[in-house]
């Protein structure tokens, strides 16, 4: 799948307490045009096989929301 990062990503700054590895939470756009991807912190939640539930900052939705043109 090919993934176009259109929110968040690296880190601005070396300092940021919010990124351990300096690779932040991520949105991406994916090859399908119904579906995003996003890369976030870990939470524990028991989900189905193949899923995931994790954490991302709500400025970096609204962010991918304004890349996407629905805001």
């Amino acid at each position: 799948m090919e993934l176009t990062m259109i929110a968040g990503g690296p880190c601005s700054t070396g300092d940021d307490d919010n990124c351990n590895a300096g690779d932040c939470p991520t949105v991406f756009a994916t090859d399908r045009p119904d579906m995003l991807a996003v890369q976030g912190y870990d939470v524990a939640h028991r989900t189905p096989k193949g899923e995931s539930v994790v954490l991302l900052p709500e400025e970096i939705l609204k962010e991918a929301a304004r890349a996407r043109g629905w805001l």
